[in-house]
């Protein structure tokens, strides 16, 4: 037969349980607006019945309960929706940081405008027609040559304002990594306190808490690989266990991944970028494994086919794969080859078509030695690899408007014919396009001007999409996880009065001892 005082304890058990529900329920309330914080739920369990079930002479018919424990504290989370919104968040850090490069690569093209190359070209054009009008004139020989000077510079300021970008850009690649393996280190740490707790037969859903809200900042820089480690034999079943956190990459065609974190060896990696980049190009970014100082993981930068913030930076700067700055492709690099190829192709096109005419100075005997070029390379040598940057008027042309060959070779000075020829360079079918193939400058602009522009549409669609897709996700993992105020109140409610039952059980019980204490056994007095 049961103790007396075995209601009591059913009613005491009731009522410390209820008295940590409560507790719970407090503790989801005051963490309503934390970020990161997933609600909790208590679990009720039963105590073994008495007399236990291993008894096989109970003295008493069936089985009394002996009350309710608190099983565990669980988070409410669902592992689904994690995955789903960590693909989603790296997805959109890649295109907000490929969209935001373009755009503001977009804007120092500033085209179309008043400001832009085209028009500049225009007015170059313009100026060289009213040249060819009246030839001899100084007024339009100055303009010309004002008018090129400004062509030169633009040229010059479009090129400069690419490598600058390219160069912050290059600036945030490392911010980036550095912050990468600040999180990385954080996840490593969170891992260790969770191994030192889990074993014990204890939930740390705060570490939990903490060490997924790190993990979803991580997704939007790399696209990562989140599995888990058993911690320990001795861990409960709902444990979540050390994360194992690895990017995801595909080179040459192969799917392969390198560990971040390795929750299974309790180890952790940080990432580098080589030194042969990014201050010529992106070549590697080297992994070494701390603290054990294993066998470093590389993944070559034109094989970085991943997703998130890092990978749109790398794509924006360009890699060369381990060739010479000049072999880079990215969306940076690439502007800039156009643009080179534009100048190049133009300013030795036009060069070519004015060395053959003839100039006051010319005709007057006065010319200065060399006279033929009309722009030049501050290099001193014509090159195409940055000559966007390097174009200038040359000399001769900035000392005297007199030097310009307007005149056809052996004519007058009242000839124009030149000046006629110079004006139809931007008609011209050239080779602009390294690819292969002949346009015109206006009709090869206004291609690079076309494809910056539908680049730019294209990751601004594609960051709508993903930032809509993710919000899409995180509506849901927050229906799941996030705490609402009106159910936690109706728990608190039922909690409450569960309590109060228990409380009033035991005033029952402590009225029924107290009739056997001292009201019986007074027979005879």
């Amino acid at each position: 037969m049961v103790s007396t005082f075995h209601g009591l304890e059913v009613a005491k058990r009731g009522l410390f349980t209820q008295q940590s529900a409560l507790y719970t329920t407090g503790h989801n309330i005051s963490n309503a607006n934390t970020p990161g914080y997933t609600r909790q739920r208590f679990n009720f369990e039963q105590t073994g019945p008495y007399p236990p079930a291993s008894r096989n002479r109970p003295e008493i018919p069936g089985q009394v309960g002996s009350g309710v424990q608190a099983g565990s504290i669980e988070r409410v989370r669902e592992e689904f929706l994690d995955l789903q919104f960590r693909n989603e968040n790296s997805k959109t850090g890649y295109y907000e940081s490929l969209s935001k490069s373009l755009n503001k690569m977009e804007e120092i093209m500033n085209e179309p405008s008043e400001q832009g190359l085209s028009k500049t070209m225009d007015r170059f054009w313009q100026s060289i027609q009213d040249m060819a009008t009246n030839p001899e004139s100084t007024e339009t020989r100055t303009t010309v040559r004002q008018r090129a000077v400004a062509v030169a510079e633009t040229f010059n300021y479009l090129s400069n304002s690419i490598q600058g970008l390219r160069q912050d850009v290059s600036n945030e690649i490392n911010v980036t990594t550095k912050e990468i393996n600040s999180l990385v280190s954080q996840i490593h740490n969170l891992n260790q306190q969770i191994g030192e707790v889990e074993p014990h037969g204890m939930l740390p859903n705060d570490l939990y808490d903490e060490r997924d809200r790190l993990v979803d900042q991580l997704s939007g820089l790399v696209d990562i690989k989140v599995t888990s480690t058993r911690s320990a034999t001795s861990a409960l079943d709902q444990a979540d266990g050390l994360y194992t956190i690895e990017i995801v990459n595909d080179q040459n065609g192969t799917p392969f991944s390198v560990p971040l974190v390795d929750g299974a060896n309790k180890s952790y990696s940080q990432l580098s970028v080589s030194e042969d980049g990014p201050a010529d190009s992106v070549n590697e970014l080297t992994l070494t494994t701390v603290p054990d100082n294993g066998t470093p993981s590389t993944i070559t930068g034109a094989a970085f086919n991943s997703t998130g913030k890092l990978k749109a930076l790398v794509d924006a700067y360009g890699v060369s794969n381990g060739g010479t700055p000049a072999e880079a492709t990215g969306v940076y690099p690439d502007m800039l080859k156009q643009l080179d190829q534009l100048s190049f192709t133009f300013a030795t096109s036009f060069n070519e078509v004015h060395d053959q005419g003839s100039s006051l100075n010319e005709m007057a005997g006065t010319a200065p030695a060399g006279l033929g070029n009309f722009f030049s390379d501050s290099s001193g040598t014509m090159t195409l690899e940055g000559f966007a940057s390097r174009m200038e008027l040359d000399q001769n042309i900035l000392d005297s408007v007199s030097n310009i060959a307007a005149a056809m070779d052996g004519e007058n000075a009242g000839n124009g014919g030149n000046a006629l020829l110079l004006a139809k360079v931007g008609e011209l079918k050239l080779e602009y396009n390294q690819a292969g193939g002949t346009s015109s400058f206006g009709d090869y602009y206004q291609g690079v001007i076309g494809e910056m522009a539908v680049q730019t549409q294209e990751a601004n669609r594609m960051m709508s999409n993903t930032n809509v897709l993710k919000q899409s996700v995180e509506e849901q993992r927050q229906s799941v996880s996030s705490v609402s105020l009106d159910e936690e109140m109706a728990n608190m409610v039922k909690f409450q009065h569960a309590y109060n039952a228990a409380a009033r059980n035991i005033t029952v019980v402590d009225e029924m001892i107290d009739r056997i204490i001292n009201q019986m056994g007074r027979v005879g007095r």
